[in-house]
């Protein structure tokens, strides 16, 4: 009833830190271990793939190719955290794994999830899908530059043209994926600086796929898709 006389305002607005949406999305979201027959099943997101679903947010609410009137809530981040916690379960029941952790492959989840949420300005007629995926590679760039030092990576990128090749995807198992770090060597280094000393296998899988991820969006490595597969080779 005061506020004729004082004027009063309430502003509002989104988190400007990605450290503070990472927070409310642990806080907000709902947690995904399941009981099977065969025993407890744990899921778990790393902090930078945390850190790359709080980023897309955070560039959508940047982006000209986003209705910035009908804007983009956090409810958002918090709905694309558990979408890629529950594809992480599905590729971890499906492969028999008891300690799940998501991976870049688990990331294929947030435009699907992030349709309806957000509204995308378009000329074209269904190129909705292609803008989402530009911006989850566009904020695993951002995350993996603010990660990973190039001074660990470069004994990686000349692995590979050397002739290493790595293979991923969601039907690559985890156990595959980290056999990686002994097959080439130096990608030990960035991969235990992401995982901040985990040596599970989950742990090195996911740390292990983020370093090729990044190194093919930062142009240092070819990458070949096929559907749910991908192949990451050197560019010479």
């Amino acid at each position: 009833p005061l506020k004729d006389r004082f004027g009063s305002q309430i502003r509002t607005h989104y988190p400007l830190e990605v450290s503070t949406e990472v927070a409310i999305m642990k806080q907000e979201a709902v947690p995904l271990d399941i009981s099977t027959p065969d025993g407890d099943v744990t899921v778990s997101v790393p902090e930078y793939l945390g850190d790359v679903v709080a980023t897309f947010s955070h560039m959508a609410r940047a982006s000209n190719q986003v209705n910035q009137r009908s804007g983009v809530s956090v409810r958002l981040s918090v709905s694309n955290y558990e979408a890629l916690s529950a594809n992480a379960l599905r590729r971890g029941l499906k492969a028999g794994e008891f300690n799940v952790v998501a991976r870049v492959d688990d990331l294929s989840a947030l435009p699907a999830s992030s349709q309806g949420k957000i509204e995308i300005e378009s000329l074209e007629e269904g190129r909705d899908g292609l803008i989402l995926d530009t911006l989850i590679k566009g904020a695993v760039l951002t995350v993996f530059k603010d990660a990973i030092d190039p001074a660990q990576t470069r004994a990686v990128v000349d692995a590979f043209e050397a002739g290493a090749v790595a293979h991923t995807g969601e039907e690559i198992t985890s156990a595959e994926l980290a056999a990686l770090v002994d097959e080439v060597e130096a990608l030990r280094e960035p991969v235990l600086a992401l995982t901040g000393g985990d040596e599970s296998l989950g742990a090195i899988a996911s740390a292990v796929e983020f370093v090729l991820e990044g190194l093919h969006l930062s142009k240092r490595l070819n990458k070949d898709s096929a559907g749910p597969s991908a192949t990451y080779r050197g560019r010479v």
